[in-house]
């Protein structure tokens, strides 16, 4: 009896020892998971994406890979009636995007709404310094021609323009421009004024990567038009480079330059041969677009060469998708004078033919 009181008096002990490696196992993983999900946050703030399925690497979210894999699902706020006049009527409103509010101006012609909703373009604008931007200023003409033309045109404030929230990081180096255009576009798509199917993107300048690069995201866009636009084999950006006396670069203690730093630690400048790079090129994408781009371009534009047109132009006649330059003799960097009409008329005539 009594070796029987000791065997089942170890059995005890031994049973105690084990629960209690378990207890402590479990408290120290628990302890090491919570620490683990309140780090993800940080991590994402300096570029990484996490992924149950893939291998997260640093700036990935820049990569089309990635940018397809994500989800765009996003509704315009309050509309608050800025302008009318006898063709439409233009609104000040926002929609989110990364979480940030992104405020633009959305102009809706007058007249009876079309039976499955009106043609839209989600219009990105070029270089202005974030701390001069104003939703309301610059791009008017282009605007009211396409508004006069039956178009909702949403001419959106990159993030960190205006009183857009978020931090304007630059157009070349970071997703969040492209985000804010696809989430434009969703918007858009979520809006019963807008026929869902026949909305397209118009971009100037960087933003001409800016749409492109959401083009190859989204390759179903049916419409794409660049006006003077830069950097899409980013080997152009080094060929030709980019004259702009107006560009200010970010402070050394800012985000953005912070970050662009930590993008060039972690993968050095564009390296065509470089596998992250490759997954960062639009053009390496252009097999998958199905919709339509229009090039303009002045020859005589002296801060965008009109070579990355015709480069892009080269690259585009490798596929099969419907693409033009329409090259003009005079009107610069934003196709003024006398061509400014010819070649709104050339925008106007390609979204009613492919949207």
């Amino acid at each position: 009896m009594g070796k029987i009181a000791i065997k089942f008096k170890k059995t005890g002990l031994v049973i105690l020892f084990f629960i209690g490696i378990l207890i402590t196992t479990l408290s120290i993983y628990g302890i090491g998971a919570n620490k683990l999900t309140s780090e993800i946050p940080k991590i994402k703030k300096l570029g990484f994406v996490v992924s149950p399925t893939t291998t997260p690497f640093l700036f990935s979210e820049m990569t089309i890979p990635a940018m397809r894999s994500r989800g765009y699902d996003s509704k315009l706020n309050e509309l608050s009636k800025y302008s009318e006049n006898s063709s439409y009527t233009s609104y000040l409103t926002s929609y989110g995007s990364d979480g940030f509010k992104i405020n633009g101006l959305l102009t809706i012609p007058k007249g009876n709404k079309p039976a499955n909703g009106y043609p839209a373009v989600v219009f990105v604008h070029g270089y202005i310094a974030p701390t001069i931007y104003k939703t309301t200023e610059r791009y008017g003409d282009y605007v009211n021609y396409l508004a006069r033309n039956g178009f909702v045109v949403f001419k959106i404030d990159l993030r960190g323009h205006g009183d857009s929230e978020g931090d304007a990081s630059g157009a070349y180096y970071s997703a969040d421009y492209v985000v804010d255009t696809l989430n434009a576009y969703s918007a858009l798509q979520n809006f019963d004024v807008v026929n869902p199917k026949t909305i397209g993107l118009w971009g100037h300048s960087m933003s001409g990567n800016v749409v492109f690069r959401a083009f190859t995201v989204k390759p179903e866009i049916p419409a794409v038009v660049i006006w003077a636009g830069s950097g899409y084999s980013y080997t152009d950006l080094q060929e030709y480079r980019i004259s702009d006396n107006s560009y200010r670069p970010p402070l050394q203690n800012t985000q953005r330059a912070r970050k662009r730093q930590l993008l060039r630690d972690a993968h050095g400048d564009f390296n065509s041969n470089s596998e992250f790079w490759k997954q960062v090129v639009p053009t390496n994408y252009v097999n998958d677009l199905k919709g339509a781009i229009q090039l303009n371009h002045a020859i005589n534009d002296n801060v965008v060469s009109i070579e990355y047109s015709r480069n892009l132009e080269k690259i585009l006649g490798t596929t099969n998708i419907f693409h033009e330059l329409n090259e003009y003799p005079s009107g610069g960097h934003n196709i003024t004078g006398p061509y400014f009409v010819t070649a709104m008329q050339n925008t106007v005539n390609f979204y009613k033919k492919y949207l």
